[in-house]
């Protein structure tokens, strides 16, 4: 996938707002949050029942997915190899203290060998203890992958 689609605004371009319906129950205004040591970045939040989903474009750290394996993998509570989203290699992850329900997970999807997409899901805190956000992020980073797809004419 060529890195120009991950060149504009994640609040606009990640997730649309019939996805963010589906996710999260309504399709609430995204909240931009730029990080000069990894790229752009957006969060949904339903303020009602605490779930959340965030959609990063990891342009800044050059590596793709293997930054994510060096530096991520050793820190993590939770780690899985995903099956690839649409192709691409993709992980799921969740960094949390010892005993700690977070309800989060987050997965990292390589688009090519220097790009990543991160997509993450916080399940709505009713849930949180029941339902395995690593087994739910997934669905949240194939819509990503399908919209960036769009974009690049693919």
């Amino acid at each position: 996938m060529p890195a120009s689609v991950l060149s504009g605004d994640p609040c606009q371009e990640a997730l649309k707002p019939d996805q963010l319906e589906q996710i999260l129950g309504i399709a609430p205004q995204g909240e931009r949050n730029d990080d000069p040591a990894l790229g752009t970045a957006c969060d949904w939040i339903n303020d009602t029942t605490g779930a959340a989903a965030t959609v990063g474009y990891v342009t800044q750290v050059g590596e793709g997915l293997s930054a994510v394996y060096q530096n991520t993998k050793p820190q993590s509570s939770v780690w899985r190899v995903l099956p690839p989203v649409q192709g691409f290699p993709a992980v799921g992850y969740e960094i949390t203290s010892a005993g700690a329900k977070s309800g989060f997970c987050q997965v990292a999807i390589g688009i090519s060998d220097s790009l990543s997409v991160d997509a993450s899901l916080t399940v709505r805190r009713a849930k949180v203890g029941k339902a395995d956000a690593c087994e739910l992020a997934p669905r949240v980073a194939d819509m990503v992958v399908t919209n960036l797809r769009k974009k690049a004419g693919m």
